[in-house]
């Protein structure tokens, strides 16, 4: 049996959808021929800067499953430039 193809689909805040156009950030399709899903608390690191999975909502668009994952802020403390003084 071989395992069933999902569809995942990133969902970043609305300040973080807006810095990815601005910078046009490449987002990796992460799990791509991977056959375990992201969990919880699983954090990705997306053009310097670090959003760490904070909801999944399974859906079916008719064809396959859909997993949207809800992304938290990207402005995490681990992103801060050290040795600049702002």
């Amino acid at each position: 049996m071989t395992p069933q193809e999902i569809k995942i689909v990133l969902v970043f805040t609305s300040d973080d959808q807006a810095w990815i156009r601005r910078t046009s950030v490449d987002v990796p399709k992460f799990w791509q021929g991977h056959s375990v899903a992201p969990a919880l608390g699983d954090v990705l690191r997306i053009g310097g800067r670090q959003f760490g999975i904070e909801a999944r909502v399974w859906e079916h668009d008719g064809a396959v499953p859909v997993l949207r994952l809800y992304l938290g802020s990207g402005h995490a403390q681990s992103d801060t430039s050290f040795g600049s003084h702002e």
